[in-house]
């Protein structure tokens, strides 16, 4: 055992912490380490704290941008798309798709149209269009007097316009009969307005074909073939039935028409027949309305026609002198001046 109890002596020089290769790597005053600092000890004081110094971080480096493209002449550009939602975008691609698809079905609409057009003109004058206005029985024995069709010979943007104009003939020519009506009911109260009642008979005759043939053929015709003529004569007419329906809705006394004065008058006698008289002449009233816009309607198209005061001119000094009347007349004057002379 007594190998075992051996301490070494104090100046023994077989101290173990001695050895080099341990004194070389022990703490230095340098630094602050617990190796140093003996905290039972109070003549000392502990070394100060020295932080590490922070390791210097380097900036990242930029990334390089790509370069621009440059846009062709011929590439398409969009602006201001890129900041749209998907939604959007997708909604005015539909939109414009949408609108393209119904162009070209007017388009469409509008080159089937000239082809029935081009094919009926090359059947000839004495085979194409056969009557059917007034469209009347086959059995009955008088027979169309005209042809008419909208679709076909009107094109496509004043396909509306011209429509509106027919169907306004249709609701005068009714107002007419209506007139004729609140006339008779009116007889039937007072025998004294038998005047009335042969007026209302006479203007319903003569307007109801004279607007067809004066005011709304001339319509239907220039804007069939663009005719400065029709046009200037429609514009007369127009401006002389509106006039007409004014004094229709006014009412005079004995001219036949049921307008407010008559209709009032006769509110004293019969309420029935004053009751009628009112809704005519609300009805007249109602056409000098319609037929001042309908008039103002077809006069700003007409300025986007080409029409002209001068055409007019010229395409009636062209009728005149191409009618077979006038140019039978001429030349039988010519020829009684002739021989008058010898």
């Amino acid at each position: 055992m007594s190998q075992y109890t051996h301490f070494p002596e104090p100046g023994d020089d077989s101290n173990p912490f001695t050895d080099p290769a341990v004194t070389q790597h022990s703490g230095t005053s340098g630094y602050a380490t617990l190796d140093l600092y003996n905290p039972f000890n109070t003549t000392e004081h502990p070394p100060p704290y020295q932080p590490a110094p922070s390791p210097t971080v380097q900036p990242a480096p930029a990334p390089a941008q790509p370069p621009q493209k440059k846009s062709s002449p011929t590439e398409p550009r969009n602006y201001g798309s890129y900041n749209k939602q998907p939604g959007e975008v997708t909604g005015m691609a539909r939109a414009d798709l949408q609108k393209q698809q119904e162009e070209l079905e007017r388009r469409a609409a509008e080159l089937e149209r000239r082809e029935r057009e081009l094919d009926s003109a090359g059947l000839g004058r004495s085979a194409t269009r056969q009557n059917n206005w007034p469209p009347l029985p086959s059995f009955c024995p008088v027979q169309p007097c005209f042809y008419q069709d909208i679709d076909v010979e009107i094109s496509g943007t004043f396909q509306r316009t011209v429509k509106a104009v027919y169907y306004y003939w249709i609701v005068y020519s009714a107002v007419l009969l209506l007139n004729v009506l609140s006339c008779i009911s009116q007889f039937c109260v007072d025998q004294s307005t038998g005047v009335d009642l042969g007026m209302a008979i006479l203007w319903v005759l003569l307007f109801t074909p004279c607007s067809f043939l004066c005011w709304y053929r001339p319509a239907y015709k220039a804007f069939r073939s663009d005719s400065s003529f029709n046009f200037f004569l429609f514009f007369f007419v127009s401006f002389c039935q509106v006039s007409l329906c004014v004094l229709m809705a006014i009412g005079i006394p004995k001219w036949g028409f049921s307008g407010w004065i008559a209709a009032l008058a006769v509110m004293k006698t019969s309420r029935g027949v004053g009751v009628l008289m009112l809704l005519t002449a609300s009805l007249f009233t109602a056409e000098a309305v319609l037929g001042t816009l309908l008039l103002k309607k077809v006069h700003s198209l007409y300025r986007q026609t080409g029409a002209s005061f001068q055409k007019a001119q010229q395409e009636l000094s062209a009728g005149v002198l191409s009618n077979k009347a006038v140019q039978q007349a001429a030349a039988g004057a010519v020829q009684g001046a002739f021989t008058g002379g010898k």
